[in-house]
């Protein structure tokens, strides 16, 4: 599949802003639904989305990080790649995943999406080992591996390649997932 290009989000002040990418398709989380950041380090997209008046949720197995996201909302500390899963049976109407990969965990983290609700990802992509970090391939999206991961989803958008300021190689999706008993095709508005 070819990816979309869209127009660039307009650049957020410090390391500690959110996404462009999560602040782009964040409309999509339905109005005061619970937000899920997975692997949230200190929370910058956790005190974003409360500022949007959502109930928000992080994991992390750093505790100082843990700590530091507890001020935003719920904070779960949990080695999610040698532990159990913190979250079973829970879902939310988004759940965020920025600058992290286990594949293991990717069926979990889509079923956390709520009927109605969206998966905003954004991660490292082969190639960005001739940038920088991170470069072993454990840690790096082939080729329309997060589009495979989201079949049972419906993706609004998805990019793969190189992005500048800083220079790395991404993939990114937002996918939706149907609102229980919907019919017919799925509404959701698009910034243009």
């Amino acid at each position: 599949m070819t990816s979309i290009t869209s127009p660039p989000a307009p650049p957020a002040p410090g390391p500690d802003a959110p996404s462009a990418w999560v602040r782009r398709w964040a409309h999509l989380v339905p109005p005061g639904a619970p937000v899920l950041d997975l692997a949230c380090g200190a929370g910058r997209h956790l005190r974003w989305f409360r500022a949007q008046g959502h109930p928000v949720t992080g994991v992390d197995r750093d505790p100082q990080a843990v700590q530091a996201a507890a001020r935003e909302g719920e904070a779960i500390a949990a080695d999610i790649e040698n532990g159990a899963w913190p979250l079973a049976g829970r879902q939310f109407g988004g759940v965020v995943v920025t600058n992290y990969l286990w594949r293991p965990l990717q069926p979990a983290i889509v079923q956390c999406v709520a009927p109605g609700g969206v998966l905003i990802y954004e991660t490292f992509a082969q190639g960005q080992e001739t940038v920088g970090r991170p470069a072993r391939p454990e840690f790096l999206l082939q080729p329309g591996e997060l589009l495979r991961a989201c079949t049972d989803l419906r993706t609004v958008a998805y990019e793969d390649g190189f992005v500048d300021a800083p220079a790395r190689f991404v993939q990114r999706i937002a996918a939706v997932r149907p609102a229980a008993g919907a019919a017919g095709p799925l509404r959701y508005r698009l910034h243009s």
